[in-house]
C-alpha cells in the first residue's frame, strides 16, 4: 500500500508539472492554471477492462446485469449515494427492455451540483462491421459504452480520495442507449429508438431534483477512450449549451489537451444529451470524437463493429477528457 500511494504521489507531481507548462489567459486577462488532482489514465483503464470482462452488456443478459451491480459497487466502495432507476422500456421492434439507470452522487446534501453521464450498455449488434456476417453479433463496447463510465468510476474515486471539491456532482449511468434500429432492419431508423433509458430519466427529473438542487450543467462522455479520437464541438451542445462547451474546451487547453479538443464544429449528434436538454432542461453537453475522414464512419473505424475492444483503448484519450473534466470540477 505505500509503495502504490508512492506510486500514486509521482504520478500526481508529475502530471501537475507536466499540465503547469500549459496555461491560458482568461477573459480577465488572469492566467488558468491547472487545478485538482492528476487523472491515472491506467486506473481508468483498468475500470473499462472490468466492465468488458463480463462480455458485451446488451440488454436483457446475465452479462448486462452482472456489471450493473459492479457499477453500483464501486460507486458505493468511494463514498457516492447511488440510487437505480429501474423500468421496463421498449425498443424499437417492441421488445421488452429491463432497464437500470445507475445514480451516484457526491456530498448530494450540497445545492450547487454538476451532472457527468454516459451510457452502460453494449449495442446488440454489430451492425456497422466491414464484414456482414458480424452484423447480428453483439459488441464488446470498450469504447463506445465503458470507456465513459470508466472516467467517471476514476473521477469518483479521486474525489473520494481528496474529498476538496466544494460542488455536488451527480453521475448518472444511462442505460438502453445502444438498441437503435440497426442498419439491416427494415423499419425506418427512428431517432426516439436511441438513448431510452436517457429519454426515461429525462422524463422522471421533476421528482429527482428540486429547483435549488437541479444540477446547473451537464457533460455527457460517449466513447471517450478510442485511439486517435479528436473532440470536435458537437452541433446539438453548442445550441443548448455553448457556455458549457467553451468551459470545457478552454480547461482542455489549460491541460495541455488542445489538440484534443478542436475549436471547430464536428456533427449534430442524437444522444443522450438531447433529451437532458430538451425534456430535463439542463443544458448539456457531448464530449464525443469526430473523424471527419474515416469511411467507414465519423465516430471512427470501431463503431458498432466487433473491434470496439480493449487493444483500441488508448491510455492517453482517457487522459485527456479525464484531466479536463478534473480541471472543470476544481475551476468551480
Amino acid at each position: 500500500m505505500n509503495l502504490l500511494r508512492h506510486y500514486y504521489m509521482i504520478l500526481v507531481i508529475t502530471a501537475l508539472t507536466g499540465c503547469g507548462q500549459t496555461r491560458n489567459a482568461t477573459s480577465d486577462n488572469t492566467v488558468a492554471s491547472p487545478v485538482g488532482p492528476a487523472f491515472m489514465a491506467d486506473s481508468a483503464y483498468l475500470f473499462c477492462e472490468r466492465q468488458c470482462a463480463f462480455g458485451p452488456r446488451v440488454m436483457n443478459s446475465t452479462a448486462h446485469d452482472r456489471c450493473g451491480e459492479w457499477i453500483q459497487q464501486q460507486f458505493v466502495s468511494y463514498g457516492m449515494t447511488v440510487t437505480t432507476q429501474p423500468a421496463v422500456l421498449h425498443g424499437y421492434d417492441g421488445t421488452p427492455l429491463h432497464s437500470t439507470n445507475i445514480i451516484a452522487s457526491y456530498k448530494p446534501e450540497l445545492n450547487s451540483r454538476v451532472l457527468l453521464c454516459a451510457h452502460w450498455d453494449s449495442r446488440p449488434w454489430a451492425d456497422n462491421d466491414p464484414d456482414e456476417a458480424n452484423h447480428h453479433t453483439p459488441v464488446l463496447a470498450a469504447n463506445d459504452g465503458a470507456s465513459g463510465v470508466a472516467v467517471m468510476l476514476e473521477i469518483a474515486r479521486l474525489l473520494a480520495q481528496t474529498d476538496s471539491l466544494n460542488i455536488g456532482v451527480d453521475f448518472v449511468c444511462f442505460d438502453a442507449e445502444d438498441w437503435g434500429t440497426p442498419q439491416w432492419s427494415d423499419q425506418e431508423d427512428d431517432a426516439d429508438s436511441w438513448a431510452l433509458g436517457a429519454q426515461h430519466w429525462a422524463a422522471n427529473a421533476g421528482s429527482l431534483y428540486t429547483a435549488a438542487n437541479k444540477p446547473r450543467y451537464g457533460i455527457l462522455l460517449d466513447m471517450v477512450g478510442g485511439r486517435g479520437a479528436r473532440f470536435y464541438q458537437e452541433l446539438g451542445s453548442l445550441q443548448y449549451a455553448r457556455n458549457v462547451v467553451d468551459k470545457v474546451w478552454a480547461a482542455a487547453d489549460v491541460v495541455g489537451f488542445a489538440s484534443m479538443f478542436p475549436k471547430d464544429e464536428g456533427g449534430m449528434i442524437t444522444d443522450d444529451h438531447v433529451p437532458v436538454n430538451q425534456v430535463a432542461a439542463i443544458p448539456c453537453i457531448d464530449i464525443i470524437p469526430f473523424h471527419p475522414d474515416c469511411a467507414a464512419s465519423s465516430f471512427g473505424p470501431t463503431w458498432h463493429t466487433v473491434s470496439d475492444d480493449m487493444e483500441h483503448i488508448d491510455r492517453n484519450t482517457l487522459q485527456a477528457v479525464g484531466q479536463t473534466l478534473i480541471q472543470v470540477l476544481f475551476s468551480e
